[in-house]
């Protein structure tokens, strides 16, 4: 069971406990902070010295086994490296996501087999259903405000058929109350926001260290090519962003480019926001590929609503889809396939 310290983890944990399975409660140590040796327990991460040792305590409570996992290396290489490429390529990245599919169910996966245990679990509010022949469904959770099944949308059948997810058929509110009624001091701890190797949350400053050319200042131009302005370094700017561009003109601007080859900023109208489709690469299908002219919601952000389309392209690489109606789309970020509330699914847009 991967134990965050949260108190989603710790219900799904006492759940597992209940019905009977013989628990083995870790945590996974992924990052341990910067130059500051306690920067990681006075940051509210889902990784941190704290939330270990409320993991810990639950694990105590539970009376199961509770082990500390390093991963820091397997982090660093999959998450952390692949942040900054991404930012440094002039698009949006998702850390949570890869940390998901490289580490918590992935890597995590190879260290249950180190434990001989049959299944990994998790506290994601998402579900899975397996069919009579073993073929698993991932499903959204059942309460649609939590719902995780998005940043789980890269998983494959290897791993869904020995994932369990025990809360995802419960809204969140009857997760705390279960954690209340069992005495966790978790019962009422907030949820984990920030991306957890950013102490401070400014993720400007830690790709700059790590990529200073993102720092060197450059120009703004419109669509048409025209100068309007200078930026501050291309590390401080996403796709669709509005606000921070210090620029003067009759109608809003937002970032519709960021070109890392010529260090510019590429600005425009709202409505230049807005795509036909789009195209992902690194594809992973939870069971077949979808034939071209299938009808998917196509979901770009982990609580955003699916946009309905078409699939023009599937393969094993990477997929092409066209909306019902223009939509706006951020390269670098994930987009999950759904089939009504079951994932189909996902790729990396490009």
């Amino acid at each position: 069971m991967a134990m965050s310290g949260g108190v989603d983890s710790s219900v799904a944990a006492a759940l597992l406990v209940e019905q009977g399975y013989e628990v083995v409660g870790a945590t996974m140590k992924l990052w341990a902070g910067e130059d500051d040796p306690f920067a990681a327990h006075r940051f509210g991460g889902c990784c941190t010295v704290g939330s270990s040792e409320d993991a810990r305590r639950v694990a105590h409570l539970l009376d199961i086994p509770y082990y500390v996992l390093n991963l820091q290396d397997e982090f660093h290489a999959r998450v952390v490296d692949n942040f900054v490429a991404t930012y440094a390529a002039g698009e949006t990245p998702n850390p949570c996501a890869r940390c998901n599919e490289w580490i918590k169910f992935r890597a995590f996966l190879e260290r249950a087999d180190e434990l001989d245990c049959d299944f990994i679990a998790t506290g994601h509010y998402a579900r899975i259903e397996c069919d009579e022949d073993g073929t698993t469904h991932l499903l959204r959770g059942f309460d649609t405000r939590k719902d995780q099944s998005y940043v789980l949308g890269m998983l494959t059948q290897h791993e869904l058929r020995r994932v369990l997810l025990p809360i995802g058929g419960i809204e969140k509110t009857e997760t705390r109350q279960i954690a209340a009624k069992l005495g966790m001091a978790v019962a009422t701890k907030p949820d984990s926001q920030e991306i957890c190797f950013v102490d401070d949350g400014d993720y400007a400053r830690f790709v700059i260290e790590r990529a200073p050319q993102m720092a060197i200042a450059g120009p703004i131009v419109d669509n048409n090519g025209i100068k309007l302005g200078e930026h501050h370094g291309l590390a401080h700017y996403t796709v669709g962003q509005r606000k921070g561009l210090g620029i003067a003109a009759p109608q809003p601007l937002f970032v519709s480019k960021i070109d890392t080859a010529t260090n510019t900023l590429v600005v425009g109208p709202r409505e230049g926001l807005a795509h036909a489709g789009l195209t992902a690469d690194g594809a992973t299908w939870t069971q077949s590929i979808p034939a071209v002219g299938t009808k998917l919601g196509a979901q770009l952000r982990s609580h955003a609503r699916a946009h309905e389309g078409t699939v023009i392209r599937a393969d094993e690489n990477g997929f092409e889809f066209h909306f019902d109606a223009p939509t706006g789309v951020t390269p670098g970020q994930m987009c999950v396939l759904y089939e009504n509330d079951e994932v189909r699914g996902a790729g990396t847009i490009d």
